[in-house]
């Protein structure tokens, strides 16, 4: 049963690796995964897929300091 859930885990190992990453893409990869991992191109495919996108590019910006307080 171990054995079962380590190739699992295998298997979806590009799904995992998109969704880690926080890609926009991970739905994408998710079903080429799922539908097109068996054939073993399709899971390189999404493998290659998931770690050669982009990270999504977040700004995090600050509000002025000091805070301006408003009466």
């Amino acid at each position: 049963m171990f054995h079962l859930l380590i190739l699992i885990g295998l298997y979806f190992l590009p799904t995992l690796i998109a969704s880690g990453r926080y890609l926009p893409e991970r739905t994408a990869i998710a079903l080429l995964n799922l539908f097109l991992g068996w054939t073993c191109i399709g899971w390189i495919i999404a493998l290659v897929w998931a770690i050669t996108a982009p990270r999504p590019y977040v700004y995090y910006g600050q509000p002025p300091y000091p805070p301006r307080w408003r009466p």
